[in-house]
């Protein structure tokens, strides 16, 4: 049994002081209200649920796509759990038949082996929009065929989710997908709010990176942005970066949907975790500068930013609460994935991953199962 004392805790419901976890095979045995004791482990900062993460592309130097490999994503998972997250879903951009599978083989190696942090795959295409595409490889995008189901319906890949444009995939392929329990995300997509609304109704739980990529509301069209903050029961992503979306946007964005529906995503490339400047990918060149990845020096692409720093500019600028932050960062994600009772919250019975923030909300260390990962 390993015991941690936490002088301030997030359970991410609420926040207490003088906290003693006890920890039993990777797993929260309890949680009490004590002082610190000298055999127990201090956590200097504030103890947060583990962060989760549903789009992440790549980090540490390398892109799923350019390397859809076991030891990306264990480079992958390292680079990201420098900053707090202790959960993601690995995600591949739109490519070719050979790669998806590719990928799927590697993730399913990941799970099989039990590799830190990889609980699944994000398929964020290729049954997109054109106009829609962003920097999607125009070559790739395509209807969907039974080879690309067999692909998304895999058993052995943990929790799937796959971003889709409906104008390209019918309801019934959707509702198919959903029985299939793959967690159906709308996104790069013109779709009217009619046919969003549709979607949802087939079972689409969520939209990829909100007003990125997606028809914009506007005065006599809603468009999928619309719909996405009218509807009460589906989940957004947020880039919370001030390059993808308008603070002022984010801002509405989360009090249209509470932070209970609002999911921090990072939608990174290589660059997290690395000293990485310049990046080829389907014959394009994604350059950094500071903080924003661009091609040409004009156009966005993806994007350059931990979940640490998601936090901390959902506190600094968007005036959050931490509490409110965290919750978009670990406990809103995990409901989204149906990991509720394993994840986002720290409680008996619980994964005992977790986060330790130092002032201004910078990552002391994380931990996976009770053990130290990142410092």
């Amino acid at each position: 049994m390993q015991r941690f004392f936490a002088k301030k805790l997030f359970d991410g419901k609420t926040l207490h002081s003088n906290q003693m976890i006890s920890v039993k095979g990777g797993t929260i045995h309890t949680i009490e209200s004590a002082q610190f004791q000298g055999d127990a482990i201090q956590l200097l900062g504030l103890v947060a649920p583990g962060f989760v993460d549903v789009q992440v592309n790549g980090g540490g130097g390398v892109l799923f796509n350019n390397q859809p490999t076991l030891n990306t994503l264990i480079t992958m998972s390292r680079a990201h759990q420098q900053f707090g997250s202790t959960a993601i879903l690995p995600t591949l951009i739109t490519d070719d038949l050979a790669t998806m599978q590719l990928a799927a083989d590697a993730v399913a190696s990941a799970i099989y082996t039990n590799v830190q942090g990889i609980i699944g795959i994000h398929f964020e295409g290729p049954h997109l929009s054109q106009p829609k595409k962003g920097i999607h490889p125009t070559q790739h995008i395509r209807q969907i065929s039974p080879e690309e189901m067999a692909v998304f319906t895999r058993t052995d890949l943990g929790l799937v989710c796959v971003t889709l444009a409906h104008e390209n995939v019918s309801i019934e392929i959707i509702a198919e997908l959903v029985k299939a329990k793959v967690k159906v995300c709308l996104g790069h997509s013109n779709a009217s709010a009619t046919q969003t609304f549709a979607a949802l109704q087939a079972g689409a739980k969520g939209f990829t990176h909100l007003f990125n990529a997606m028809s914009p509301l506007q005065s006599r069209q809603a468009g999928m942005v619309g719909a996405a903050l009218l509807d009460t029961t589906s989940y957004c992503g947020l880039i919370v970066d001030h390059e993808h979306v308008d603070i002022t946007s984010c801002q509405l964005a989360i009090k249209c949907k509470t932070p209970d529906y609002i999911m921090l995503v990072t939608d990174a490339i290589s660059h997290v975790g690395s000293e990485q400047i310049e990046l080829q990918f389907a014959g394009m060149q994604i350059s950094r500068q500071g903080n924003k990845l661009t091609i040409g020096g004009s156009r966005l692409a993806s994007s350059a930013l931990d979940m640490a720093s998601a936090v901390r500019n959902c506190v600094q600028n968007l005036h959050c609460s931490i509490q409110e932050a965290i919750k978009m960062a670990s406990t809103t994600l995990a409901t989204f994935l149906g990991l509720q009772q394993k994840k986002g919250y720290l409680a008996p019975g619980f994964d005992a991953d977790w986060v330790v923030l130092a002032d201004q909300y910078y990552v002391n260390a994380t931990y996976i199962a009770g053990k130290q990962v990142s410092a």
